[in-house]
């Protein structure tokens, strides 16, 4: 059986800086593309990020100058570094990995960003 767990969301004001985490865990004999997505309220997800298991990366275009996606294969961690952090980013984080050749969500993470 395979987990994802998400870790680093929380409160933060308008200018800080947050970094999310998820670690995949069981047994796990693929780990490829691995990407966050978020969800506001009475909106459609959308996705932030995604980083390849070669470390190629993809971003939202209004986030690519705040926010960075990495990986640590040896650890099967992706991770989420936000900065700059606006009340718009307010949302939940979701982490979709692909783990032996599926896609697998993470239960989500609350981000909240007051101004």
């Amino acid at each position: 059986q395979v987990q994802l767990v998400e870790s680093g969301g929380g409160l933060v004001q308008a200018g800080g800086s947050l970094r999310l985490s998820c670690t995949a865990s069981g047994s796990i004999l693929s780990l490829s593309s691995m990407a966050w997505y978020r969800q506001a309220p009475e909106k459609q997800r959308e996705l932030v990020a995604l980083i390849t298991r070669d470390g190629m990366t993809n971003y939202a275009d209004s986030l690519k100058s705040r926010f960075t996606i990495s990986r640590d294969n040896a650890k099967k961690t992706v991770h989420l570094q936000m900065n700059s952090l606006k009340p718009e980013d307010t949302a939940v984080y979701y982490c979709k990995v692909n783990v032996n050749w599926r896609d697998r969500w993470g239960q989500g993470t609350q981000v909240t960003v007051s101004s």
